[in-house]
């Protein structure tokens, strides 16, 4: 009786076991027959659109934050009439200055990243015989000196993978004012660039624009030129925004960089003190620095920049606003001058320690 008991249960437990197997595939069978419905469904970033970056391989990191010291060693300042004051040369055994500056990104995007920055630039001049100067211009400089202080921002949007551009605008205050003497904010001179650009592949970009500048001693209108280019071999390459500066880049490593190339200086600068208090005239001052840079990281992303070169003077006139206001002579104006004076080129150094983005 026991065996036909544990016989039957078998029996009935075999077909229970079978009639699950039976509705398991059943059941798999029907979601195999629903996949139809996930037909129209992408992965969620395979429509995400791709846009081109502000940098190449090989490019220079950028700086951040800046403390440097710029010298030029001993020249002459040969000055014009000005008033009763008559022609002089006068001998300056250096000139330069702290320099500082700072670029944040507050807005990083793949489509887009707007920077703000700001920056201070001194220059002093140390006058081989101080006691010996009549000349007001030569007096008020060996004095007071000339100072910048600026704001500014650079926009880079792009549009796609390839097509891009660039905006940048600053406002600079500059003088012989100290801090004690700050001169009102409606001797700002302001700058701006627009420049539309390609970026054809990780190697190579490329634009063209346009900017208001003062970096030939004036307010000027000029056409501009950007290329940045890395062999493949990540060794040379060039870095190029002309005319404000072109160089040639030599890569030993990623932490180690030469330069050799140019950089145009320049800045309207307002007088106002001493002999000048009362006057509208500025100095118009523009200057090409042919140069070799060396930078190299000391630390993680703090780097050292060292360079070396020959500074030659381009404009240092004086020049009287009409009206209290600054007017357009551009390069074939024939405006006079209040003073037309001219420096010797001598050579210069500057040094700064940096911190750059990762």
């Amino acid at each position: 009786m026991k065996m036909k008991n544990w016989a039957w249960t078998t029996f009935l437990a075999c077909c229970w076991i079978g009639n699950s197997l039976s509705a398991q595939v059943d059941t798999l069978a029907e979601e195999e027959e629903d996949y139809s419905i996930y037909e129209n469904l992408d992965f969620a970033d395979g429509g995400a659109k791709s846009f081109c970056s502000n940098k190449i391989t090989g490019l220079s990191p950028s700086k951040l934050i800046s403390i440097g010291y710029d010298l030029q060693l001993g020249y002459d300042l040969n000055t014009d009439t000005l008033g009763d004051a008559q022609p002089a040369s006068v001998p300056f055994s250096r000139a330069g200055g702290l320099r500082l500056a700072a670029n944040v990104p507050v807005i990083s995007r793949n489509d887009v990243i707007i920077q703000l920055g700001a920056n201070y630039w001194e220059t002093t001049y140390t006058a081989t015989n101080p006691e010996e100067i009549d000349n007001p211009l030569a007096l008020n400089l060996s004095q007071n000196g000339l100072r910048t202080t600026g704001l500014n921002t650079t926009i880079f949007k792009p549009f796609d993978e390839t097509n891009f551009i660039v905006v940048q605008a600053s406002a600079d205050l500059n003088g012989d004012y100290s801090f004690g003497n700050i001169m009102p904010l409606q001797y700002l001179k302001y700058s701006a660039a627009v420049l539309y650009g390609k970026r054809p592949s990780d190697n190579k970009q490329w634009a063209i624009g346009a900017a208001r500048t003062y970096r030939v001693g004036e307010m000027n209108y000029i056409p501009i030129v950007m290329f940045n280019y890395t062999d493949a071999a990540n060794k040379w390459g060039t870095e190029i925004l002309f005319p404000a500066r072109a160089h040639v880049r030599r890569t030993f490593n990623p932490r180690q960089m030469l330069f050799a190339g140019y950089e145009l200086e320049g800045q309207s600068y307002r007088l106002t003190r001493g002999p000048f208090a009362e006057d509208d005239l500025e100095i118009r001052r523009g200057e090409l620095r042919f140069r070799m840079v060396y930078e190299q990281s000391i630390y993680n992303f703090i780097w050292i920049s060292a360079q070396a070169g020959y500074r030659i003077n381009y404009s240092y006139n004086v020049d009287e606003l009409v009206d209290g206001q600054e007017f357009f002579r551009g390069f074939f104006g024939d405006q006079p001058y209040v003073m037309e004076n001219t420096l010797t080129n001598p050579l210069y150094f500057q040094i700064s320690l940096n911190l750059v983005s990762p």
